[in-house]
């Protein structure tokens, strides 16, 4: 075994610097806020803004997760995923308007289960959605990314058209439930409680999918479709099945990240699921494409940048991700945590 001239083991290096590596895009999100507290000066302003920006971040993730997975399993550009963002903000939206004695309660408990029968009649809804339009219109043009942007924009606009069908064309504002309504205060830091329910949901999402996907024999099946989808079939499996789940569970995160967001904006629109998909695909972009680790740490820098920079720079907040994705491309063009594909 050949050594350096410091004596170590030239096997040893490449491990150390592969470890290094792979640990920077971590610490990004803290370098992030560390450069900001300095630029900021105040810590309970910088408290605020932080919270703020992870729980646009949580968001951000939970509708950009499914999206990532499709794209890195079924090599599919799918975008139409703006339009379960939409259809789940509409039908959750709809459930908290028909529970006004839940929502107007002053019990948390009713406030919750409210918001979460709200969650499930959207993530059903999109989840259904999304299986009729993987069937319909993403099948046919598997392996052809050109039809798939054309056909997917097409779905987005259809699905656009049907909401101004069922719902109207006008937007509907909605209060949040009331436990949810103001801030908790620490001195003179001022939490939103929305947006400390929005962080904590969007942990649990992040972490139960790190979990099937590392810890269940499903997981298993579709991390090896991602970094080799024919050899996956070689051994049996029906990938196809596989892609269908994926599918429709991304659909079904996309509703479920459409009613927080109604929830955050308090009010949707029939085009907000659109508007938000230039945030999630840079998201997706700089996490690496197939990563939801990759895909967590880009919505939290995300979420974090857009609220440090709206205060410090007004008018530089609205090209500052923009910015971030260009910066982060030139440094790793794969993204921040990318996922090795073999095809």
């Amino acid at each position: 075994m050949s050594t350096n001239d410091n004596g170590l083991s030239a096997t040893r290096a490449p491990k150390l610097s592969l470890l290094s590596e792979r640990n920077l895009p971590l610490l990004a999100t803290a370098i992030v806020s560390l450069a900001a507290l300095a630029l900021i000066g105040q810590f309970d302003t910088w408290v605020t803004l932080t919270l703020a920006g992870l729980a646009m971040g949580m968001m951000i993730f939970v509708m950009a997760s499914g999206l990532t997975l499709v794209f890195g399993l079924m090599d599919v550009l799918n975008f139409g995923h703006g339009a379960f963002i939409s259809l789940g903000a509409f039908a959750g939206i709809s459930v908290l308007l028909m529970l006004p004695s839940w929502t107007g309660a002053d019990v948390a408990f009713l406030n919750i289960a409210a918001i979460l029968l709200a969650v499930v009649a959207a993530m059903g809804l999109t989840g259904v959605a999304g299986y009729v339009f993987e069937r319909v219109i993403v099948k046919p043009v598997y392996g052809d990314h050109l039809k798939q942007i054309l056909i997917t924009m097409g779905g987005l606009i259809v699905t656009e058209q049907l909401i101004y069908v069922l719902w109207g064309p006008d937007e509907i504002t909605i209060l949040r439930p009331l436990a949810l309504q103001g801030s908790f205060t620490f001195g003179t830091i001022a939490i939103e409680k929305f947006r400390l329910l929005a962080v904590v949901l969007g942990l649990i999402i992040f972490f139960a999918m790190r979990w099937t996907l590392n810890g269940t024999r499903l997981g298993l099946v579709i991390r090896a479709g991602v970094e080799n989808r024919e050899m996956v079939s070689a051994l049996g499996y029906r990938i196809s099945m596989v892609f269908i789940l994926v599918f429709v569970a991304g659909s079904a995160l996309a509703g479920f990240g459409g009613v927080l967001w109604g929830l955050y904006e308090e009010v949707v629109t029939a085009h907000m699921g659109m508007n938000v998909m230039i945030l999630i695909f840079i998201v997706v972009i700089i996490g690496g494409l197939g990563s939801v680790e990759g895909c967590f740490i880009g919505a939290l820098m995300v979420g974090l940048l857009a609220n440090y920079t709206g205060y410090l720079a007004p008018k530089v907040a609205l090209g500052s991700n923009i910015l971030l994705m260009v910066l982060i491309l030139m440094w790793r063009p794969e993204g921040l945590l990318p996922v090795n594909k073999s095809r």
